[in-house]
Protein backbone atom coordinates (compact mmCIF):
# COMPACT_ATOMS: atom_id res chain seq x y z
CA UNK A 1 0.00 0.00 0.00
CA UNK A 2 1.51 3.38 -0.89
CA UNK A 3 2.15 5.91 1.93
CA UNK A 4 -0.24 8.54 2.15
CA UNK A 5 1.30 11.55 1.41
CA UNK A 6 2.87 13.41 4.41
CA UNK A 7 0.13 16.71 3.57
CA UNK A 8 -2.88 14.88 4.14
CA UNK A 9 -1.97 13.14 7.54
CA UNK A 10 -3.70 14.57 10.70
CA UNK A 11 -2.01 16.85 12.61
CA UNK A 12 -0.34 15.40 15.44
CA UNK A 13 -1.65 17.50 18.70
CA UNK A 14 1.47 18.27 21.26
CA UNK A 15 1.18 15.99 24.20
CA UNK A 16 0.00 17.23 27.53
CA UNK A 17 2.45 19.01 30.40
CA UNK A 18 3.67 17.04 33.32
CA UNK A 19 3.09 18.69 35.42
CA UNK A 20 0.43 20.63 34.31
CA UNK A 21 0.73 24.83 33.92
CA UNK A 22 -0.45 25.79 36.99
CA UNK A 23 -2.93 29.09 36.34
CA UNK A 24 -2.08 32.00 38.51
CA UNK A 25 -4.69 32.31 40.89
CA UNK A 26 -8.28 34.32 39.37
CA UNK A 27 -5.81 34.75 35.94
CA UNK A 28 -8.75 33.24 34.17
CA UNK A 29 -12.45 34.48 36.63
CA UNK A 30 -14.98 33.89 33.49
CA UNK A 31 -17.17 36.91 32.79
CA UNK A 32 -19.74 34.06 32.10
CA UNK A 33 -20.33 34.20 36.20
CA UNK A 34 -22.05 37.68 35.94
CA UNK A 35 -25.40 37.03 33.79
CA UNK A 36 -26.28 34.06 36.18
CA UNK A 37 -26.06 36.32 39.48
CA UNK A 38 -27.27 39.41 37.84
CA UNK A 39 -30.07 36.56 37.57
CA UNK A 40 -29.96 36.30 41.25
CA UNK A 41 -30.07 40.11 42.14
CA UNK A 42 -33.08 40.74 39.80
CA UNK A 43 -35.07 37.67 41.24
CA UNK A 44 -34.60 39.45 44.95
CA UNK A 45 -36.17 42.55 43.28
CA UNK A 46 -38.85 40.97 42.30
CA UNK A 47 -39.05 38.34 44.97
CA UNK A 48 -39.35 41.86 47.36
CA UNK A 49 -41.87 43.44 45.60
CA UNK A 50 -43.92 40.38 45.48
CA UNK A 51 -44.10 39.67 49.37
CA UNK A 52 -44.80 43.72 49.15
CA UNK A 53 -47.33 42.64 47.27
CA UNK A 54 -49.25 40.12 49.21
CA UNK A 55 -48.95 41.58 52.51
CA UNK A 56 -46.19 39.31 53.98
CA UNK A 57 -43.30 39.80 56.35
CA UNK A 58 -40.49 41.07 54.32
CA UNK A 59 -37.67 39.00 56.34
CA UNK A 60 -37.30 36.46 53.67
CA UNK A 61 -36.58 39.37 50.91
CA UNK A 62 -33.97 40.65 53.26
CA UNK A 63 -32.40 37.38 54.09
CA UNK A 64 -32.08 36.64 49.91
CA UNK A 65 -30.65 40.35 50.01
CA UNK A 66 -28.23 39.89 52.27
CA UNK A 67 -27.08 36.37 50.52
CA UNK A 68 -27.15 37.67 47.29
CA UNK A 69 -25.17 40.87 47.36
CA UNK A 70 -22.35 39.56 49.09
CA UNK A 71 -21.79 37.39 46.10
CA UNK A 72 -21.91 39.56 43.41
CA UNK A 73 -19.64 41.64 45.57
CA UNK A 74 -17.47 38.54 45.30
CA UNK A 75 -17.32 38.40 41.52
CA UNK A 76 -16.71 42.19 41.35
CA UNK A 77 -13.37 41.70 43.50
CA UNK A 78 -12.54 38.35 41.80
CA UNK A 79 -12.68 39.88 38.16
CA UNK A 80 -11.18 43.36 38.92
CA UNK A 81 -8.24 40.80 40.46
CA UNK A 82 -7.82 39.50 37.55
CA UNK A 83 -7.47 43.02 35.55
CA UNK A 84 -5.06 43.84 37.95
CA UNK A 85 -2.69 41.07 36.93
CA UNK A 86 -3.04 42.63 33.19
CA UNK A 87 -5.68 45.63 32.66
CA UNK A 88 -5.74 44.59 28.98
CA UNK A 89 -7.26 41.32 29.57
CA UNK A 90 -10.66 42.83 29.42
CA UNK A 91 -10.28 44.09 25.82
CA UNK A 92 -9.51 40.23 25.32
CA UNK A 93 -12.71 38.74 27.03
CA UNK A 94 -14.74 41.98 25.28
CA UNK A 95 -13.49 39.74 21.64
CA UNK A 96 -16.01 37.28 22.67
CA UNK A 97 -19.76 37.46 21.93
CA UNK A 98 -21.24 35.84 25.60
CA UNK A 99 -17.87 37.77 27.55
CA UNK A 100 -19.43 41.36 26.28
CA UNK A 101 -22.53 40.16 27.90
CA UNK A 102 -21.22 38.87 30.56
CA UNK A 103 -19.08 42.10 31.75
CA UNK A 104 -21.88 44.46 31.04
CA UNK A 105 -24.16 42.56 33.44
CA UNK A 106 -21.38 42.82 36.14
CA UNK A 107 -21.90 46.37 36.17
CA UNK A 108 -25.75 46.42 35.51
CA UNK A 109 -25.89 43.69 38.64
CA UNK A 110 -24.27 46.58 40.68
CA UNK A 111 -27.00 48.82 39.40
CA UNK A 112 -29.70 46.53 40.68
CA UNK A 113 -27.55 46.21 43.85
CA UNK A 114 -27.93 49.58 44.31
CA UNK A 115 -32.01 49.50 44.14
CA UNK A 116 -31.77 46.69 46.82
CA UNK A 117 -30.03 49.06 49.36
CA UNK A 118 -31.98 52.11 48.64
CA UNK A 119 -34.01 51.72 51.43
CA UNK A 120 -31.31 50.76 53.82
CA UNK A 121 -28.36 52.51 53.14
CA UNK A 122 -29.03 55.73 50.87
CA UNK A 123 -25.71 57.25 50.57
CA UNK A 124 -23.65 53.89 49.93
CA UNK A 125 -26.44 52.53 47.28
CA UNK A 126 -26.39 56.59 45.68
CA UNK A 127 -22.49 56.21 45.18
CA UNK A 128 -22.70 52.59 44.11
CA UNK A 129 -25.29 53.56 41.23
CA UNK A 130 -22.93 56.27 39.92
CA UNK A 131 -20.05 54.31 40.08
CA UNK A 132 -21.53 51.34 37.83
CA UNK A 133 -23.20 54.13 36.04
CA UNK A 134 -19.64 55.43 34.89
CA UNK A 135 -18.08 51.66 34.45
CA UNK A 136 -20.69 50.78 32.21
CA UNK A 137 -20.43 54.14 30.09
CA UNK A 138 -16.33 53.59 29.84
CA UNK A 139 -17.31 49.81 28.95
CA UNK A 140 -19.70 50.71 26.06
CA UNK A 141 -16.66 52.90 24.59
CA UNK A 142 -14.44 49.92 25.11
CA UNK A 143 -17.00 47.53 23.33
CA UNK A 144 -17.03 50.09 20.46
CA UNK A 145 -13.43 50.26 20.41
CA UNK A 146 -13.20 46.54 20.43
CA UNK A 147 -15.91 45.72 17.60
CA UNK A 148 -14.14 48.56 15.09
CA UNK A 149 -11.26 46.10 15.38
CA UNK A 150 -12.95 42.83 14.56
CA UNK A 151 -13.99 41.07 11.22
CA UNK A 152 -17.23 42.24 9.68
CA UNK A 153 -18.90 39.00 10.26
CA UNK A 154 -18.29 39.23 14.06
CA UNK A 155 -19.40 42.35 14.66
CA UNK A 156 -23.12 41.94 14.00
CA UNK A 157 -25.66 42.78 15.80
CA UNK A 158 -26.86 40.13 18.40
CA UNK A 159 -29.04 40.54 21.70
CA UNK A 160 -26.24 40.63 23.68
CA UNK A 161 -25.86 44.50 22.60
CA UNK A 162 -28.92 44.85 24.59
CA UNK A 163 -26.71 44.60 27.56
CA UNK A 164 -24.45 46.81 26.73
CA UNK A 165 -25.89 49.66 24.84
CA UNK A 166 -29.69 49.63 26.76
CA UNK A 167 -28.41 48.47 29.94
CA UNK A 168 -28.48 51.86 31.56
CA UNK A 169 -31.88 51.38 31.81
CA UNK A 170 -31.13 49.26 34.27
CA UNK A 171 -30.38 51.82 36.71
CA UNK A 172 -33.58 53.80 36.05
CA UNK A 173 -35.57 52.04 38.94
CA UNK A 174 -32.57 52.58 41.91
CA UNK A 175 -32.31 56.34 40.69
CA UNK A 176 -35.82 56.65 41.13
CA UNK A 177 -36.21 55.19 44.47
CA UNK A 178 -32.72 57.07 45.57
CA UNK A 179 -34.53 60.33 44.89
CA UNK A 180 -33.00 61.06 41.48
CA UNK A 181 -36.02 61.60 39.11
CA UNK A 182 -34.43 63.56 36.47
CA UNK A 183 -31.04 60.87 36.03
CA UNK A 184 -34.52 57.98 36.24
CA UNK A 185 -35.89 59.82 32.65
CA UNK A 186 -32.77 60.62 31.17
CA UNK A 187 -32.13 56.89 31.81
CA UNK A 188 -34.65 55.91 29.90
CA UNK A 189 -34.91 58.45 27.35
CA UNK A 190 -31.15 57.10 26.17
CA UNK A 191 -32.32 53.53 26.40
CA UNK A 192 -35.58 53.52 24.47
CA UNK A 193 -33.81 54.13 20.99
CA UNK A 194 -31.20 51.83 21.62
CA UNK A 195 -33.13 48.95 22.49
CA UNK A 196 -35.76 49.57 19.62
CA UNK A 197 -32.76 50.00 17.11
CA UNK A 198 -31.49 46.44 18.23
CA UNK A 199 -34.83 45.00 18.18
CA UNK A 200 -35.83 45.73 14.43
CA UNK A 201 -32.34 44.75 12.89
CA UNK A 202 -32.47 41.71 15.14
CA UNK A 203 -35.78 40.99 13.57
CA UNK A 204 -34.69 41.91 10.49
CA UNK A 205 -31.61 39.26 10.50
CA UNK A 206 -34.17 36.87 11.68
CA UNK A 207 -35.51 36.96 8.70
CA UNK A 208 -32.81 36.44 6.72
CA UNK A 209 -31.29 33.74 8.80
CA UNK A 210 -31.55 31.35 11.56
CA UNK A 211 -30.05 31.85 14.65
CA UNK A 212 -27.69 29.01 15.49
CA UNK A 213 -28.86 26.36 17.85
CA UNK A 214 -26.02 26.90 20.96
CA UNK A 215 -26.51 30.72 20.62
CA UNK A 216 -30.64 30.81 20.76
CA UNK A 217 -30.55 30.95 24.47
CA UNK A 218 -29.05 34.47 23.97
CA UNK A 219 -32.39 35.58 22.45
CA UNK A 220 -33.63 35.94 25.80
CA UNK A 221 -31.64 39.02 26.43
CA UNK A 222 -34.39 41.20 24.02
CA UNK A 223 -36.85 40.30 26.75
CA UNK A 224 -34.92 43.09 29.73
CA UNK A 225 -35.33 45.72 27.96
CA UNK A 226 -39.25 46.08 27.73
CA UNK A 227 -39.35 44.91 31.35
CA UNK A 228 -37.08 47.96 32.35
CA UNK A 229 -38.74 50.31 30.26
CA UNK A 230 -41.97 49.50 31.80
CA UNK A 231 -40.82 49.66 34.99
CA UNK A 232 -38.99 52.94 33.92
CA UNK A 233 -42.24 54.57 32.39
CA UNK A 234 -44.65 53.71 35.26
CA UNK A 235 -41.80 55.20 37.83
CA UNK A 236 -41.32 58.60 35.84
CA UNK A 237 -45.38 59.22 35.49
CA UNK A 238 -45.54 57.70 31.50
CA UNK A 239 -48.38 55.48 33.02
CA UNK A 240 -49.98 54.89 29.05
CA UNK A 241 -46.23 54.23 27.79
CA UNK A 242 -45.64 51.71 29.98
CA UNK A 243 -49.63 50.18 30.27
CA UNK A 244 -48.23 49.66 26.15
CA UNK A 245 -44.84 48.33 26.92
CA UNK A 246 -46.09 46.18 29.84
CA UNK A 247 -48.22 44.33 27.10
CA UNK A 248 -45.87 44.03 24.76
CA UNK A 249 -43.55 42.49 27.16
CA UNK A 250 -46.75 39.71 28.02
CA UNK A 251 -46.71 39.50 23.72
CA UNK A 252 -43.19 38.39 23.87
CA UNK A 253 -43.10 36.46 27.29
CA UNK A 254 -45.93 34.04 25.53
CA UNK A 255 -44.02 33.78 21.82
CA UNK A 256 -40.69 32.70 24.23
CA UNK A 257 -42.30 30.35 25.88
CA UNK A 258 -44.04 29.30 22.70
CA UNK A 259 -40.60 28.90 21.66
CA UNK A 260 -39.22 27.69 24.75
CA UNK A 261 -38.26 24.07 23.30
CA UNK A 262 -36.98 25.24 20.39
CA UNK A 263 -34.85 28.32 22.04
CA UNK A 264 -33.39 25.24 24.25
CA UNK A 265 -32.74 22.43 21.33
CA UNK A 266 -29.30 22.42 22.23
CA UNK A 267 -29.14 21.52 25.85
CA UNK A 268 -27.88 23.18 28.80
CA UNK A 269 -24.84 24.78 28.71
CA UNK A 270 -23.33 28.94 30.13
CA UNK A 271 -25.54 30.90 28.03
CA UNK A 272 -28.50 29.67 29.74
CA UNK A 273 -27.65 32.76 32.58
CA UNK A 274 -29.57 34.68 29.55
CA UNK A 275 -33.05 33.18 30.71
CA UNK A 276 -32.58 34.32 34.56
CA UNK A 277 -32.46 38.09 34.73
CA UNK A 278 -35.04 38.97 31.75
CA UNK A 279 -37.74 36.67 33.70
CA UNK A 280 -36.83 38.27 36.38
CA UNK A 281 -37.21 41.44 35.15
CA UNK A 282 -40.28 40.60 33.33
CA UNK A 283 -41.93 39.58 36.56
CA UNK A 284 -41.23 42.71 38.55
CA UNK A 285 -42.66 44.90 36.09
CA UNK A 286 -45.65 42.97 35.22
CA UNK A 287 -46.13 43.24 39.42
CA UNK A 288 -45.84 46.71 39.03
CA UNK A 289 -49.01 46.97 36.99
CA UNK A 290 -51.21 45.53 39.20
CA UNK A 291 -54.47 44.37 38.17
CA UNK A 292 -54.34 41.47 35.74
CA UNK A 293 -50.99 42.53 34.43
CA UNK A 294 -49.59 42.48 38.31
CA UNK A 295 -50.94 38.32 38.68
CA UNK A 296 -49.17 37.35 35.88
CA UNK A 297 -46.07 38.82 36.92
CA UNK A 298 -46.92 37.13 40.47
CA UNK A 299 -47.88 33.53 37.92
CA UNK A 300 -44.03 34.36 36.68
CA UNK A 301 -42.06 34.71 39.67
CA UNK A 302 -43.10 31.49 40.83
CA UNK A 303 -41.68 29.22 38.73
CA UNK A 304 -39.00 31.74 38.67
CA UNK A 305 -38.25 31.50 42.58
CA UNK A 306 -37.18 27.84 41.39
CA UNK A 307 -35.64 28.12 37.68
CA UNK A 308 -33.59 30.57 38.13
CA UNK A 309 -31.46 30.10 41.31
CA UNK A 310 -30.93 26.19 39.53
CA UNK A 311 -29.77 27.47 36.34
CA UNK A 312 -27.30 29.84 38.17
CA UNK A 313 -26.37 26.58 40.34
CA UNK A 314 -25.76 24.82 37.29
CA UNK A 315 -23.39 27.22 36.07
CA UNK A 316 -21.68 28.67 38.74
CA UNK A 317 -20.70 25.03 39.76
CA UNK A 318 -18.52 24.99 36.38
CA UNK A 319 -16.51 28.13 37.46
CA UNK A 320 -13.65 26.20 40.35
CA UNK A 321 -11.72 24.51 38.42
CA UNK A 322 -11.73 26.72 34.87
CA UNK A 323 -14.19 24.59 33.06
CA UNK A 324 -16.65 27.66 33.03
CA UNK A 325 -13.67 29.73 32.08
CA UNK A 326 -12.58 26.95 29.28
CA UNK A 327 -15.83 26.84 27.63
CA UNK A 328 -16.51 30.11 27.30
CA UNK A 329 -13.41 31.18 26.19
CA UNK A 330 -12.33 33.65 28.46
CA UNK A 331 -9.43 35.28 28.32
CA UNK A 332 -6.08 34.75 30.97
CA UNK A 333 -4.47 37.92 32.42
Amino acid sequence: MAREPARFRPKIYPPPEFPPRRVPLFSRTPPAIFPPILGLLGLVAAMRLGIGKLGLAPGIGDLATGLVLPLWGFAMCIYIAKMIRRISVIEDDLKVMPARAGLAAATMGGMVAAGLLSDLAPRPATGILVAMLVLHSLLVLLTVRTLAGLPPEARGVNPGWHMTFAGFVVAAPAAQSLGLPDLAGLLFLVSLPAAVAIWSVSLWQVTRHIPAAPLRPMLAFHLFPAAFLVMAASLTGHELLATVFAWALLVLLLAAGAALRWITVAGFSPLWGAFGFPLAAAATALLLQGGALGWAGLALLVPGLAVVPWIALRILRLWPGGRLAARTNAAEA
